[in-house]
């Protein structure tokens, strides 16, 4: 068993990599019962984190089925599919409305399921082609890209000899009640671990982040960048200058 990553317009490429079933997070509890679930008269409704191979599973089981499938962006589209693909599959990054009338498969996370992290990177390492033993840090949690950004570990290793960095410490510990000193503690501790995880690439820490480029750059300006080693301008928001003074 096999799956592959595909999209609503075109078909699998023969190209692509591919996971075995057994090695996805979960599998232990639905795997057992898969017949039965393909047998159903019913949706089915697959939903995970982004990259969590929640798109690539669809694919695999409505094939399977001989249905189609749909990536769905919001709730409301996929319902409306569904009451006219009433054995398709629906590929979501969240759960369905109570009422809606599918099963629900959910995805769990690496965070959640570690223990698939081994057999995972054992199985992307032999896809790419890379023998002998794999350092230990490729396989450290946390992995918020889940497979995507797994497989994204291993090649970085593999062509530049890059390797995830841990986080250093945990969030701010908040040593004063002023909201606007606690805000620049956190934007720093953000900013920092989204470079971090993205090795350095600063398009990818902007999109973990949810700002644009302009942004991230003037976010570097005011908190540096550990991996690139940039040291802090000394910048401070406007916030922090009109910060009335703290009461005796």
């Amino acid at each position: 068993m096999s799956l592959r990553c595909s999209s609503t317009s075109s078909p699998p490429d023969d190209s692509e990599p591919v996971i075995p079933l057994p090695l996805l997070p979960g599998f232990a509890h639905w795997g057992a019962h898969l017949d039965a679930l393909l047998a159903r008269p019913e949706g089915l409704w697959i939903h995970g984190a982004p990259g969590s191979g929640v798109s690539a599973l669809a694919t695999e089981l409505a094939a399977r089925r001989g249905v189609p499938w749909l990536d769905a962006p919001e709730d409301a589209e996929a319902l409306r599919w569904l009451a006219t693909h009433p054995r398709g599959v629906v590929a979501a990054q969240e759960a369905p409305p109570g009422s809606a009338p599918c099963l629900v498969l959910r995805l769990p996370g690496l965070d959640e399921e570690p223990s698939a992290l081994p057999r995972l990177l054992e199985a992307m390492a032999a896809e790419e082609g890379v023998d002998g033993p794999l350092p230990p840090a490729l396989g450290r949690l946390p992995c918020p890209g889940n497979l995507r950004e797994l497989r994204n570990r291993l090649v970085r290793w593999k062509l530049l000899g890059q390797l995830p960095e841990a986080d250093v410490g945990g969030p701010p510990r908040f040593e004063t009640e002023d909201l606007a000193t606690n805000l620049h503690e956190l934007e720093r501790f953000l900013l920092h671990r989204a470079l971090r995880r993205a090795y350095g690439n600063r398009s990818e820490a902007a999109t973990r982040l949810g700002v644009s480029r302009p942004q991230l750059y003037a976010l570097i300006r005011r908190h540096g960048d550990p991996v690139r080693g940039e040291a802090a301008t000394g910048e401070v928001p406007a916030r922090l200058k009109r910060r009335p003074r703290s009461r005796s």
